[in-house]
């Protein structure tokens, strides 16, 4: 959690989310993915966990897990990748997916091999605020865990506040009512949902997704909020890419979005 508290005290505005499904497009290339989005100056990173029926996902996530679960990816394995993490990678890094597969690998298991590994936070769409507080809040605090959860274009203001107080990384807010990948709302719509949330001065930074594909869509999202969430658009970036190509594609992917950091 300190990770995810110091990126945020650290860097005040333009932070990149960069979103990945576990196991694609390689059953291996979690690892080198976390690596080279490190290098290209990615802020966060979401490692997605593969998931038969993701309902909240559009078609480029929903067929990128649908392959993470051909090639062979499972939690356990996602684990064994990521033991070590913390020796090369300084990122916060924050797992995605839905309660059912966490569920059945088991809540407190599940929870203390992120710590062990050295995850950040989690986000599990379905898992609703009343059970988080009533069920898991404690397991998540025992072992280091944001939870992070989702504001969208009809979330109501009490409902955002009740959020607000339970968060302790970022809100997430969903920049469309459609899943993920699709056609932004119109932008003034966007603007103004993002305004009214901005208006509204909550304690907990925000950080807006779905829909982010190029640098004017991140811009606007941080002229509101934190950063903006990109998973989509590196999806598609990363079809038939192999493991060799990962830096160059991280780097030239990172710059689609922000602007290069100078090493003079």
């Amino acid at each position: 959690m300190n990770r995810l508290q110091d990126v945020f005290l650290q860097k005040q505005g333009n932070l990149l989310n960069v979103y990945f499904t576990a196991g694609y497009p390689t059953l291996h290339s979690t690892r080198p993915l976390l690596r080279a989005l490190q290098a290209a100056g990615a802020d966060l990173v979401e490692i997605g966990m593969p998931f038969s029926d993701p309902l909240a996902d559009g078609p480029v996530i929903q067929d990128s897990s649908t392959q993470a679960l051909k090639n062979g990816m499972t939690l356990s394995l996602l684990f064994e990748q990521l033991a070590g993490m913390r020796d090369e990678i300084q990122l916060p890094v924050l797992l995605m997916g839905y309660l059912n597969p966490v569920m059945q690998y088991g809540m407190e298991r599940f929870c203390a091999d992120c710590e062990k590994v050295g995850i950040d936070g989690l986000i599990l769409p379905d898992l609703t605020l009343d059970e988080y507080e009533r069920e898991f809040k404690p397991l998540f605090e025992k072992h280091g865990l944001a939870a992070v959860f989702l504001v969208t274009p009809q979330t109501d203001e009490a409902r955002i506040r009740k959020i607000d107080a339970l968060s302790n990384a970022f809100i997430y807010l969903v920049s469309t009512a459609s899943t993920t990948g699709t056609k932004n709302a119109a932008q003034s719509a966007t603007e103004a949902y993002l305004q009214r949330v901005a208006s509204m001065q909550l304690q907990t930074p925000a950080m807006v997704g779905f829909g982010i594909k190029d640098r004017s869509g991140f811009e606007l999202a941080c002229r509101y909020t934190r950063g903006a969430i990109v998973g989509s658009a590196f999806i598609d970036a990363l079809q038939g890419a192999s493991e060799e190509d990962f830096p160059a594609l991280c780097k030239s992917f990172v710059e689609r979005f922000k602007s290069p950091v100078s090493t003079t």
